[in-house]
């Protein structure tokens, strides 16, 4: 049963979602939230508790993740470093590769952490050098826990090799894809919205990194031409000058890039079917981690793609970064950002951040109809608490009554918000499939981001009944309690289909998760077309 909003007045009662950020969040995260009708957290005049979103960039404590709220969220999962550090993530993917075979997990370079593998290291690099008619192999090291191309060396002779830290050294992919003589490879975004059950959702649009100097293996320590980090290039003497076949500066969407493969007819369905199994292979790597409520993960996957169209994993990043280099940054990330707070499903009800426990009072504020007196707090602490309603009539007077309370003049029909409408689509009875499929449009599109998420009073209110600390996941959908297939740009890739959603539920069943992978891998190799290079 849900309470209609033009039943009572709403504008003293709901409070527009609180978004709360660490020291060093980037500038476009607080401008996108308050684009959204969103309010910044005052610890001075607010309850520890009284916000809907934490966003930071350092992992939370266990005991921010022991302690959340229905209403709440947090960006980063619990141990996520597992994944984002380079060392553990080459440790992972070689347990997997050895547990399931090579056929699957051959997306990953060769790679050694020194200096505990340095004598596996020499061995292999030795095997290389004896072997007779072999073009010897390229080297690159990195810092395990450094980012933004820092401390990066390439290098084919052992005596070049150099580090004061811990260190992963891989294979340097030696043929990469080439757009006018540019090397380049692919920033994507992919979100995690649980890893028990593991829901991975991969955004459409993300970025293109190009060098901006001709990649040239007869000069290993030109960084422009051999590292695509923005972070690097935007100091370089040809980024601001305009390069043939990529123009100004070092970035294309993938609109772009797409658009670019299909006219040299490539199969770029197929290339990010590839794609999309690399990300889910590698989080399975890491499945699962410890159980974790209301939280999610912005993961940057660094993919390159070499000049057989074979797509390989460099790193995962955690913290990918949101600050706006350019005009394509700007047009990816702000929506990105858009889109990722209609995932985390903010319902009605988030608004009022009640604790249930405690009754109304949230700390040094209290709810605005708590201030009519003892009277209005315990008819509103009885209401909140219901575990079952009969029907509308027993409840609708008792919140006439508490709405009474707290306002002298009534509102009638309150402005609806993207998540009303969309509650009330799924409501709807249902159409005939062809009007059905005329009216189909993708959760989360169709109303403009920057006005989907109004003042809370502006909001119907939400059933409170319904409401109890043992809620469904954000991620689930009310309308068949399964991830939601599409929100904006973010598009659902894992499970992918029935066998796969029960293989995740009570554990994680990886071999048959596997099972179903490599039957999928055998389809679309078995229908892709014939690539020609580019």
């Amino acid at each position: 049963m849900e309470v209609m909003a033009n039943d009572y007045d709403t504008r003293g009662i709901l409070r527009p979602l609180v978004f709360r950020l660490h020291e060093n969040v980037p500038a476009i995260v607080r401008e996108v939230l308050l684009e959204r009708g969103w309010t910044e957290f005052d610890k001075k005049e607010q309850d520890d508790a009284d916000w809907n979103l934490y966003w930071r960039n350092s992992p939370f404590c266990m005991t921010d993740h022991h302690g959340i709220k229905p209403w709440q969220r947090l960006n980063h999962y619990p141990e996520a470093i597992r994944i984002t550090r380079k060392d553990y993530l080459a440790r992972h993917l070689k347990r997997m590769k050895g547990a399931y075979g090579s056929a699957l997990y051959e997306f990953s370079p060769v790679a050694f952490i020194m200096p505990k593998d340095y004598v596996k290291f020499i061995a292999e690099y030795s095997k290389e050098r004896q072997s007779g008619g072999r073009r010897r192999s390229y080297w690159i090291c990195k810092p395990v826990d450094l980012s933004r191309g820092r401390g990066i060396l390439i290098f084919q002779d052992v005596k070049d090799l150099a580090y004061d830290c811990t260190v992963i050294v891989q294979k340097y992919i030696s043929n990469p894809l080439l757009i006018s003589g540019y090397k380049l490879d692919l920033r994507l975004y992919v979100c995690v919205t649980s890893f028990c059950p593991l829901t991975i959702y991969t955004y459409e649009e993300g970025l293109v990194r190009f060098a901006t100097e001709k990649f040239d293996l007869g000069s290993l320590d030109n960084v422009y031409a051999h590292l695509t980090n923005t972070s690097i290039n935007k100091y370089g003497a040809s980024y601001k000058k305009y390069k043939e076949g990529i123009g100004c500066g070092s970035k294309w969407t993938f609109s772009k890039f797409r658009s670019y493969l299909r006219i040299f007819g490539v199969d770029d369905i197929v290339l990010w079917q590839k794609i999309n199994n690399i990300v889910i292979l590698t989080l399975l790597a890491v499945t699962p981690l410890p159980v974790a409520s209301n939280c999610f993960e912005l993961l940057g996957f660094d993919i390159l793609i070499d000049d057989k169209f074979k797509p390989w994993l460099l790193e995962v990043n955690y913290n990918p970064a949101l600050c706006l280099d350019c005009s394509i940054d700007d047009t990816v990330k702000r929506k990105l950002l858009h889109d990722i707070v209609e995932l985390l499903n903010y319902k009605q009800i988030d608004s009022f951040r009640h604790n249930q426990v405690a009754g109304i009072k949230t700390g040094r504020r209290q709810m605005p109809w708590s201030t009519a007196g003892e009277s209005a707090t315990k008819e509103t602490s009885c209401l909140l608490n219901c575990q079952k309603c009969t029907s509308a009539s027993s409840v609708q007077p008792a919140i006439h009554k508490v709405a009474a309370l707290t306002r002298k003049t009534a509102r009638a029909h309150p402005r609806k918000t993207l998540t009303s409408q969309l509650r009330e689509k799924m409501n709807m009875p249902k159409t005939s499939a062809k009007a059905e499929t005329e009216n189909k449009q993708p959760l989360g599109t169709g109303v403009s981001p920057h006005k989907s998420a109004q003042l809370s009073h502006q909001l119907p209110t939400p059933d409170l009944c319904n409401y109890k600390l043992t809620t469904c996941p954000y991620f689930i959908s009310d309308k068949d309690q399964r991830p939601i297939p599409r929100v904006g740009d973010f598009v659902l890739i894992f499970p992918f289909n029935e066998a796969v959603l029960q293989a995740s539920r009570d554990g994680t069943n990886i071999k048959s998760i596997i099972k179903e992978i490599s039957k999928l891998v055998s389809s679309y190799h078995h229908n892709s077309r014939t690539q020609r290079k580019v």
